[in-house]
């Protein structure tokens, strides 16, 4: 299947982008696992494109889960953030898309990632300055992946931005059971004890994704986790 600049593309379509990236690609079902969060995200909750990349009022999404971007770049490249002509050249020398996604490259990607357990705390960061800047309408997402949250890091910024109250955050935590030391309670248990409020959702059901996503949560940062299925070999 060709896809053209000028189609329109939807979900359907992802997995033909998907498949323009090819080379030395270990990370399959780190990309795979998102595909369905991402696109929820961009395509019914996000206030941001491609003409408003530098709009302070524009909502933020942080990929911390940065290794296996391939759907990330794909669903940029569905949304108009970057060139799908971009997609076949991933990884290679002089791409701009590299096997961690690079904010200085890339058009739309508000972080470098790659370094489990940052994201969360950049996230955390970034909406403490947007609310001291009396910005209060920008939402703030990041993506985490069910093993990043074995990085103290993680529980560091997760403890505090419940007290802080913070409301415009959000994070989607996609569980492929793929970390090393369980949870009691699972997940969303932990982000609950902090003061969050927490949803748990079959991440392949864009319904039931865009709900959680939506949900009412005042004075309270808000998890989603999104339970796919597990991690293979």
């Amino acid at each position: 299947m060709t896809i053209t600049e000028e189609q329109p593309v939807g979900h359907a379509d992802l997995p033909a982008l998907m498949s323009l990236m090819t080379g030395d690609e270990k990370h399959g079902p780190a990309a795979t696992s998102t595909l369905d969060v991402l696109w929820v995200l961009y395509d019914r909750v996000l206030r941001i494109a491609p003409e408003s990349l530098d709009d302070p009022a524009r909502d933020r999404f942080l990929l911390s889960k940065g290794h296996g971007p391939m759907a990330y770049y794909a669903v940029l490249a569905a949304r108009g953030f970057v060139p799908r002509a971009w997609l076949a050249g991933f990884g290679s020398y002089d791409s701009p898309l590299g096997h961690h996604p690079d904010r200085t490259l890339v058009p739309g990607v508000e972080i470098g990632s790659g370094s489990l357990g940052h994201g969360l705390p950049i996230a955390v960061g970034t909406a403490l300055g947007l609310r001291a800047q009396g910005l209060h309408e920008p939402r703030v997402w990041v993506l985490v992946g069910d093993a990043e949250l074995d990085e103290g890091s993680n529980h560091e910024a997760i403890a505090f931005a419940g007290p802080a109250g913070l409301e415009r955050l959000g994070a989607v935590v996609v569980d492929n059971s793929s970390a090393r030391h369980a949870r009691p309670g699972g997940i969303a248990a932990r982000f609950e004890a902090a003061g969050w409020s927490a949803v748990t959702v079959d991440g392949r059901d864009h319904e039931a994704l865009y709900a959680a996503f939506t949900a009412p949560h005042p004075g309270r940062p808000h998890v989603v986790v999104a339970r796919v299925e597990p991690k293979s070999a």
